[in-house]
């Protein structure tokens, strides 16, 4: 039987790269307990999504900086030193994309991402130019796993839920991807997602 995929769609945070916050923040405490024990306590990744869900850095720093007066330049070394928050490129699955899209496949990028924060990946990462277009939540203003995202994702590409190929790190996403027709692959890793690839015989990667 032949596959109805037609298209795929690549989430970017820890499948291209990996993000974590404790890596900016360890030069400012002991221990990386004591920086867990930072986050939780300002609802960091609360306060995190908002920037995703396209709310201005400086808006966001400011607003929390407020709540945690004595907390306000750690709040701020977020925005200042944000790249040290990526520690790592995965150059393996950027392979398993390029390979993809030379060998034919549409390849389009649905992410939670500020839009802000967004540009600097765009300077930093040239592979980023093999996608036909890139979906960014900070854009749009809502987040995965709301549908809503999905929904302006399809109209934007002029795809349907049941062609695309769509594979993310998390499982929530997936959940919602999958309700909406989305044929999906949870990514765990680069041989992982080529496994998953071939069980669902997709050539070319």
């Amino acid at each position: 039987m032949e596959s109805p995929i037609t298209t795929i769609i690549f989430d970017f945070g820890n499948v291209f790269v990996n993000w974590d916050a404790r890596n900016l923040y360890k030069r400012f405490f002991p221990t990386l307990e004591a920086v867990d024990s930072f986050l939780e306590e300002i609802h960091f990744a609360e306060w995190n999504e908002h920037q995703d869900a396209g709310r201005p850095f400086k808006e966001g720093v400011a607003e929390l900086s407020k709540q945690f007066p004595q907390y306000a330049e750690l709040i701020q070394a977020y925005d200042t030193h944000w790249t040290e928050s990526i520690t790592e490129t995965l150059h393996e699955t950027i392979q398993i994309a390029r390979n993809l899209k030379q060998s034919g496949w549409p390849l389009f990028m649905l992410s939670n991402f500020s839009a802000e924060k967004f540009v600097l990946m765009k300077e930093q990462h040239d592979f980023l130019e093999i996608f036909d277009d890139i979906i960014i939540s900070g854009e749009h203003k809502v987040i995965k796993p709301d549908p809503a995202i999905f929904e302006i994702a399809l109209k934007r590409i002029h795809r349907k839920a049941g062609e695309c190929l769509f594979i993310d790190d998390s499982l929530a996403n997936l959940v919602t991807a999958r309700k909406m027709g989305f044929i999906t692959i949870r990514y765990l890793s680069p041989a992982q997602l080529k496994r998953d690839l071939y069980q669902l015989s997709i050539k070319g990667y």
